[in-house]
């Protein structure tokens, strides 16, 4: 299988901030199983493409497509799930259609949400869903998975002193 990653021009620069995993806070990576790039409506396994959209309370925007040629048939090949992990590694939430069960583990080991749709759903719809969410008080599954990849930063008070014993 080949994978091909496809970003508008003029976000290169900050897609490679967000695609380092250096997400600030208060926004995250959320990954779309999708034939046609406009609704969640594929198999995670079987999906041509992944869209990939970043999200806050505020905004999303198109980050970036990544795009899958070869045989994606069920065929129990669990090889061809390789690249689709790799492509959503810094994502925090997965949209699908379906996953099979060791997909849906694989993914969650990775610390990525898996959501399914019960029918094809659009992609904007969603999001604007995720954002209506996320302005209110959002459930702690998903707080903690907005924190994915933010750095835990510790700060001291100028005045504290530590000591080794």
């Amino acid at each position: 299988m080949h994978m091909r990653r496809l970003r508008l021009v003029k976000d290169v620069e900050r897609s490679s901030h967000f695609l380092s995993g250096q997400s600030p806070g208060g926004t995250m990576k959320v990954a779309f199983a999708t034939q046609d790039m406009q609704r969640v409506d594929a198999h995670f396994g079987w999906a041509k493409n992944i869209a990939i959209y970043e999200i806050s309370a505020e905004t999303h925007h198109f980050l970036e497509a990544v795009q899958f040629d070869g045989e994606l048939a069920e065929d129990g090949n669990e090889d061809k799930l390789a690249p689709k992990l790799e492509a959503i590694k810094d994502c925090a939430i997965l949209y699908v259609a379906a996953i099979g069960g060791s997909g849906a583990a694989r993914v969650v080991a990775m610390k990525i949400h898996p959501i399914k749709v019960n029918e094809p759903e659009s992609i904007n719809e969603i999001l604007d869903k995720l954002q209506v969410v996320l302005q209110g008080t959002p459930p702690p599954w998903l707080r903690k998975v907005m924190n994915k990849g933010a750095e835990k930063a510790f700060h001291f008070d100028d005045e504290e002193e530590l000591s080794h014993a």
